[in-house]
């Protein structure tokens, strides 16, 4: 009996490599902990839902079998000295085959330098800055629209709100804040828009009062800038608390989050540039539908989804089209369907440049334009920009919204 017992034992461990040859994994890290903790969780959520769902559905499909998906991941604690350190013992040591992103820019360049060392697909949904994409990366793809497209849509809304505005700039001294805010600068002026103060703060920043008295001193009405979750949120309070007067306050990334709602009065009137939101609709090639998508996460994870989830999870549907697509896990066939993607997703469009100059980039998502409005004594997000996408009017100055 001792001896079937032993042989059985042998069998399980002859046969667990069978059991890992379907299965592929995919590693990335998060920010568990640090100021990019709030967007990171979102992000991290989305490439979670994927997996689960994919996996509850028998897995991809490559050809005649199926593979589940398997993830590792690490704190990166939000900071980029650990990137390359986690990323390379993700391949080495983890040996995943695919990589997602880590969240925002400053953490996704020292990824995609390991990434591209060792050959590895990487999709990225947490970082929008172009430059990555500009040094002839191969295995690099955003899912994202890039940074200096996030503020276009506030832009061609404030213009056309008030084509004389005068705007203060005003942005963390980090590589994504300032590629979207040095793009904005460029496009407001040439939109005839007047920027009256354009100023970076460090990023670890928590005092913004002697800011705010510069932005009121520069004679502004209209307010662009912020950078991630705690100083966008900390700028919307103390800009309200001094009374800035600011007639438009377009801040990144912190408005998208649910929590800024937390803010009340501080929080109305307020626009964000965003990947996408539920009011959006897109009729899907490939995965759910929004509504599918927002009815799921919500029933999982007891919280709305925002673009931070999304974006995460169209990562997640966009290697699984490539690798259905190439009909093998083998990293050149799936770089190549990557190249070859030209899908719409509930996300919105997806389609990568293919030059060797910004290789990668995406070229065909659309960012929108929501504001913080309240809607039959409920504040929430509408998306007010542009018009054919719209789910209310836009409150222009701010004051009308309190």
């Amino acid at each position: 009996m001792k001896r079937l017992c032993l042989l059985a034992a042998a069998a399980t461990l002859f046969a667990a490599p069978a059991f890992a040859e379907d299965t592929i994994t995919v590693g990335f890290t998060d920010s568990q902990t640090g100021p990019l903790n709030v967007d990171s969780l979102g992000q991290q959520r989305g490439y979670e839902f994927w997996r689960d769902e994919v996996n509850a559905a028998g897995g991809i499909k490559v050809g005649d079998k199926k593979y589940t998906v398997k993830f590792v991941s690490y704190d990166d604690q939000s900071v980029g000295g650990r990137v390359q350190q986690l990323y390379t013992r993700l391949i080495n040591e983890d040996h995943a085959q695919f990589l997602f992103s880590p969240y925002s820019s400053g953490l996704t360049a020292p990824a995609a330098v390991i990434s591209e060392q060792y050959g590895k697909i990487m999709i990225d949904s947490g970082g929008a800055e172009e430059k990555p994409f500009e040094l002839g990366n191969k295995y690099l793809f955003m899912v994202i629209t890039s940074a200096s497209h996030y503020l276009s849509g506030a832009v061609e809304a404030l213009k056309a709100k008030d084509p004389h505005a005068k705007i203060a700039m005003v942005y963390s001294d980090d590589p994504f804040s300032k590629a979207v805010l040095t793009a904005a600068k460029q496009q407001a002026l040439a939109a005839g828009l007047q920027v009256v103060m354009d100023e970076s703060y460090s990023p670890s920043t928590t005092d913004f009062g002697p800011i705010v008295n510069k932005i009121i001193s520069s004679n502004a009405d209209a307010f662009m800038g912020g950078g991630h979750y705690s100083d966008g949120a900390t700028l919307a309070r103390q800009m309200h608390d001094q009374k800035a007067g600011m007639k438009w306050i377009s801040i990144l990334v912190a408005p998208a989050d649910d929590k800024f709602g937390e803010l009340g009065p501080a929080a109305l009137g307020v626009t964000v540039p965003s990947q996408w939101e539920l009011q959006v609709n897109y009729k899907p090639q490939f995965g759910p539908t929004t509504a599918e998508f927002a009815k799921a996460f919500q029933d999982k994870f007891h919280a709305k989804a925002d673009y931070h989830a999304a974006s995460g999870y169209t990562s997640g549907v966009v290697l699984q089209h490539a690798i259905e697509q190439a009909g093998s896990i083998d990293p050149e066939k799936v770089a190549a369907a990557l190249n070859a993607t030209d899908i719409t997703t509930f996300f919105g469009h997806v389609k990568f440049m293919t030059d060797p100059g910004h290789h990668g980039l995406q070229e065909a998502h659309k960012m929108v334009l929501a504001q913080w409005q309240n809607t039959d004594g409920k504040l929430g997000r509408q998306v007010v920009w542009p018009l054919e996408a719209k789910s209310a009017d836009l409150i222009y100055p701010i004051s009308a919204s309190q």
